[in-house]
């Protein structure tokens, strides 16, 4: 039953980062969407959006990617020596 609750959690964590990442882009693609549909702003608005969008969503995962080591690292030095599944 451990490693089912396990598992529940590694696809939270997998979702989350699946949103985490595509939010910013979509955000920032609607807002230049906005911009240059209601506003009358130039096209280039797209390429900041884009690369804002891209940044953010790499931002993101650096965090995430940092958090993740920082937990398998702390989940490995407290486990007693000579531990093994079997």
């Amino acid at each position: 039953m451990k490693e089912f609750y396990k598992a529940m959690e590694h696809l939270v964590w997998v979702t989350q980062l699946g949103f985490s990442l595509l939010f910013p882009l979509v955000c920032f693609l609607w807002l230049a969407h906005w911009l240059v549909g209601s506003h009358g702003w130039p096209a280039w608005i797209w390429l900041p959006a884009i690369l804002l969008g891209l940044a953010t969503g790499a931002a993101t995962f650096k965090s995430f990617a940092a958090r993740w080591l920082r937990q398998s690292r702390r989940d490995a030095a407290h486990r007693p020596s000579g531990f093994d599944k079997h």
